[in-house]
C-alpha cells in the first residue's frame, strides 16, 4: 500500500512522536509533524500548519525523519471525526495507483464536504410547522412547497430561502405565524433508523430466486443482475439492501442521474419506513457535511448517491448497488479519471462487501466478466405483472415520403395519431439537446462555432441563445453572419428536441406536447415535477433526450418512436455499436410497462445494419457474443488494455512537439508489448482556448500498463502552460 512511511506497532502516536501526514494540498509526499497534546492515531483527520495556512490532512503513518527535528511543527488539532479506516486508506491507495492519480487528489475526493474542521456547534434550523398562514402569497407558497417536497428535512435559513427563491424575510414571516418551525439543533444529526423488517412488495418466482442468489454467501462477491426493462430489478436489489441492514452493515446505491433520485427515494421510504441519506450535487452543503460525518459514525445506514458517494468514510460497508451499471455517467471525465463501476468492485473487495451490477443492457465488460465466471449472473427475463415487452420494428426511411425539413415519418405520424385517439401517450426520442445542432449562413456557408472551442454552437431557442456543449459558453442568437455580415441568411440545420417539439405541435395542434431535456429546467425539482406530471397523464406526446431512457415509468406510454436510430453508429468509437444497442433497447423499454402492450419504432436509413437487426430481434446474447468476438480479435477492451493521453496547451505547435517527443521515446511501453498511436488532434481539438492532442496506448491484457505509463511520462518536464492527463480505460475518445 502507498504510504511513504512505516507504521507504529499499536497505531497510536504519543505527544511529540513524529507522524507522516497526507494533506489535500498538491504535494508529492507525506509531511512530517509532531503528534499533538493527547496524541493521535493512524487515520486521524487532523488540521496542520502549512506555511501561513491551516490545511486538512490524515495521519498516514510514521514520519520520515529526514527533516531537521527542531523545525518540525506540531499538528494543530485532531478533528472530531472517526479515524479513516485501514481499508479506506488501502482503497484510496489502490484507486490512485490504478488511475495514476496523486494521493493528495485521492484524499480530496474522500473529504469533499464543507466544514469538516469546524468544531461541534448548534445552529438554527427550519422545518414544517403546524400554524396556519393568515395570508398566502406566492413567495410563502414556494417556501412551504420546498419543505413539503423534501419530506420534513431541516434547512438553514439561507438554504431554505435559496431553494425557494425568496428572501429570508419571507421565511421569518412564516416562523412568526408558526407555519415554519425554528429550532436549535446540533449541526449534524443522525439519520432516522430504517426498518428492514417491514414487508416489501410481493415478488414473483424469478425475483424471489434472484433475491436468494444475491443474499447467498458471506464476504465479497459481485453479481450481474440482468433484467429486461420493467422486470422489477429495483425490488430485487432492495431486498438485498434489507438483508444487509439486518446484519447491521451499511448499504450504498449508486444512481446515474439525479432526476431519478426522487422517485427512488419514495420507493425506499415505502420499503424501510424512512428516507436514506442522499449524496449528490443537488443536496445542500450543510447536508453534505452531515452525511459525511454520520456515515463515518455509522449513523447513516443507507446512502443513495452519485458516483462520488463511493469515497464516503463508511464504518462498515456491506453492499454496493450500481444501478444502470452500463451508464456512461459513471465515468468521471475530469479531475480524477475513474469509473465508479470498477471502483465499486475494488472497494467491496477490500471491505468484504457484496456488489450488485444492475442493468437491462449490461456493459460488455460486465457481460464478459460474468461469462468468464468472475461475476455471478442472475437474470429476470419477464416483465413484472401483466406487462410484456414491446414489439419492435424498423421504419425504412429510404422509402418514406418525407418532405424536406421534416423528421417525423408518415408511418410514425399515423401511429402517434392512433395513440392520441385512444388517450395513450407517445414518446419521440432524439438524443440532441437544443433546437438545432448547427447554425449555417446560407450566403457564405459559415457554421457558427464557439470562440473558445473547435465545436459548433447549438441553438437553444427556449433560452434565446447559442450554447457550446463543450465549455458551456453562450451568446445571443445573431441576426447577421459573423463571417460575411449577411443579414437574415442564418438558418438552423438539423433537429434538436426543441425543434421536434415545434414539428409535433404543428402535426398535432390539439395534442399536449412536453419536451424533456435537462437544460430546459433550472432545477432538479422543476424537472422532477414535470416528470411526475407526465406520469399522471399531463402530456399526449413526450419528446426527450437520453434522460428519458433512465428508469422513468410512464404508465400510459405505449409508443416509442426513435427519430434517428443511426445517429450513434457514426464515428470511430469502439463502443459505438454497444452504446447504440443499449440506448435503443433502454428507450424502447419505456413503452408498454403497464397493462397495455407497447410498440417501438426505429427510423433508420440502415435497417440491414447488424446493430439495428440485433435491436429488433431482441437477440441480446447473440449481439454480445458477436461484439465480444470482434473486440477480442482486435485486442481491445475488455480483451486488451487501453489508455488515452491528452496533451493540451495554448500553442498548438508546442503541444504537438510534446506529443511527438512522447511517441519517439516509447521504450518503456514497448517493453511490455504496448503500442502508441498518434499524436493526432483530438476529435474536438480546442476546448476553452486550449489546443488538444491525443495519443492512444494499446496493450495486451494482464500487462503492468500503469507502471509502464509512469516510466514513460516521468522524464517529461512540462514547460509553461502545457498539461498532460492519462485516462486508464477511456470510455470516450474526444
Amino acid at each position: 500500500m502507498w504510504c511513504g512511511a512505516g507504521r507504529v506497532s499499536d497505531g497510536f502516536f504519543h505527544e511529540g512522536d513524529l507522524v507522516g501526514v497526507l494533506t489535500t494540498q498538491p504535494l508529492d509526499r507525506l509531511l512530517d509533524y509532531k503528534a499533538p497534546e493527547g496524541g493521535c492515531q493512524i487515520g486521524a483527520y487532523v488540521e496542520v500548519p502549512l506555511g501561513p495556512r491551516k490545511v486538512l490532512g490524515v495521519v498516514w503513518g510514521d514520519g520520515r525523519g529526514d527533516w531537521d527535528i527542531s523545525k518540525v511543527r506540531s499538528v494543530i488539532r485532531v478533528l472530531d471525526a472517526p479515524p479513516m479506516r485501514a481499508e479506506m486508506q488501502e482503497f484510496l491507495a489502490k484507486a490512485g495507483a490504478y488511475t495514476l492519480t496523486p494521493m493528495t487528489a485521492m484524499l480530496r475526493l474522500a473529504t469533499r464536504a464543507p466544514g469538516l474542521s469546524d468544531p461541534p456547534s448548534m445552529r438554527k434550523i427550519y422545518r414544517y410547522g403546524t400554524g396556519q398562514v393568515d395570508r398566502m402569497t406566492p413567495a410563502r407558497q414556494k417556501v412551504l412547497a420546498v419543505l413539503e417536497e423534501y419530506g420534513g428535512l431541516a434547512f438553514t435559513l439561507k438554504e431554505l430561502a435559496e431553494q425557494a427563491g425568496v428572501g429570508t424575510s419571507v421565511v421569518k414571516g412564516l416562523v412568526s405565524q408558526g407555519a415554519v418551525r425554528e429550532e436549535d439543533s446540533p449541526r449534524d444529526l443522525p439519520f432516522p433508523r430504517l426498518d428492514p423488517g417491514l414487508p416489501g412488495k410481493a415478488l414473483n418466482a424469478d425475483q424471489a430466486a434472484a433475491v436468494e442468489t444475491l443474499n447467498t454467501g458471506e464476504g465479497y462477491a459481485t453479481t450481474l443482475l440482468k433484467g429486461v426493462t420493467g422486470s422489477g430489478k429495483t425490488e430485487v436489489y432492495l431486498e438485498a439492501v434489507a438483508a444487509c441492514l439486518k446484519q447491521g452493515r451499511q448499504a450504498l446505491v449508486l444512481l446515474p442521474e439525479i432526476a431519478l433520485t426522487s422517485e427512488f427515494l419514495t420507493r425506499v421510504e415505502a420499503r424501510f419506513g424512512a428516507r436514506p441519506a442522499e449524496w449528490h450535487s443537488g443536496v445542500t452543503m450543510t447536508e453534505r457535511r452531515r452525511v459525511w460525518k454520520m456515515v463515518g459514525q455509522g449513523e447513516a445506514q443507507f446512502v443513495v448517491g452519485a458516483r462520488s458517494a463511493l469515497f464516503l468514510p463508511y464504518r462498515d460497508l456491506g453492499l454496493i448497488v450500481v444501478d444502470e451499471e452500463h451508464d456512461t455517467s459513471y465515468k468521471q471525465e475530469d479531475g480524477v479519471l475513474y469509473n465508479a463501476r470498477d471502483m465499486a468492485v475494488l472497494r467491496a473487495s477490500l471491505c468484504g462487501a457484496k456488489v450488485v451490477l444492475a442493468s437491462a443492457t449490461p456493459s460488455l465488460e460486465s457481460w464478459a466478466n460474468a461469462e468468464a465466471g468472475k461475476y455471478r449472473r442472475v437474470e429476470l427475463k419477464t416483465r413484472f405483472g401483466s406487462a410484456v415487452m414491446p414489439d419492435m420494428r424498423a421504419i425504412d426511411m429510404r422509402v418514406e415520403d418525407l418532405p424536406g425539413g421534416r423528421w417525423v415519418s408518415p408511418t410514425l405520424q399515423g401511429e402517434i395519431a392512433a395513440r392520441i385517439e385512444r388517450g395513450e401517450q407517445s414518446l419521440i426520442f432524439l438524443n440532441r439537446r437544443g433546437y438545432a445542432p448547427v447554425t449555417l449562413c446560407r450566403a457564405c456557408g459559415n457554421q457558427i462555432g464557439c470562440d473558445h472551442c473547435d465545436a459548433r454552437m447549438v441553438e437553444h431557442r427556449f433560452l434565446k441563445r447559442l450554447m457550446c456543449h463543450q465549455c458551456g459558453e453562450t451568446k445571443p442568437i445573431p441576426t447577421t453572419c459573423p463571417s460575411c455580415e449577411a443579414e437574415d441568411r442564418l438558418a438552423p440545420i438539423g433537429p434538436g428536441v426543441e425543434r421536434m417539439g415545434e414539428e409535433v405541435s404543428a402535426l398535432f395542434p390539439d395534442a399536449r406536447v412536453a419536451v424533456l431535456s435537462s437544460d430546459l429546467y433550472g432545477t432538479a425539482r422543476q424537472l422532477k415535477a414535470q416528470i411526475e406530471a407526465i406520469a399522471d397523464g399531463a402530456a399526449d406526446v413526450i419528446i426527450g433526450t437520453q434522460l428519458v431512457a433512465k428508469g422513468h415509468n410512464f404508465p400510459l406510454l405505449t409508443l416509442v418512436g426513435v427519430i434517428d436510430a443511426d445517429l450513434g453508429l457514426q464515428g470511430s468509437d469502439l463502443r459505438a455499436a454497444e452504446r447504440t444497442f443499449q440506448l435503443m433497447r433502454q428507450v424502447a423499454g419505456r413503452a408498454g410497462r403497464a397493462e397495455k402492450p407497447g410498440l417501438a419504432l426505429l427510423q433508420t436509413f440502415q435497417p440491414e445494419h447488424p446493430v439495428i437487426r440485433a435491436i429488433l430481434s431482441g437477440d441480446e446474447e447473440g449481439f454480445w457474443r458477436a461484439e465480444a468476438a470482434e473486440r477480442e480479435e482486435a485486442g481491445v477492451p475488455p480483451f486488451g488494455r487501453m489508455a488515452g493521453i491528452v496533451l493540451s496547451g495554448p500553442e498548438v505547435g508546442a503541444v504537438f512537439d510534446l506529443g511527438n517527443h512522447l511517441a519517439r521515446n516509447d521504450a518503456p511501453l514497448r517493453r511490455v508489448g504496448a503500442q502508441v498511436f498518434g499524436p493526432a488532434p483530438a476529435p474536438i481539438a480546442r476546448i476553452r482556448g486550449r489546443h488538444r492532442v491525443r495519443l492512444l496506448v494499446k496493450a495486451p491484457k494482464g500487462v503492468a500498463l500503469q507502471q509502464a505509463l509512469a516510466d514513460w511520462t516521468r522524464p517529461l518536464k512540462l514547460k509553461g502552460d502545457l498539461r498532460l492527463s492519462i485516462d486508464i480505460d477511456p470510455q470516450t475518445f474526444f
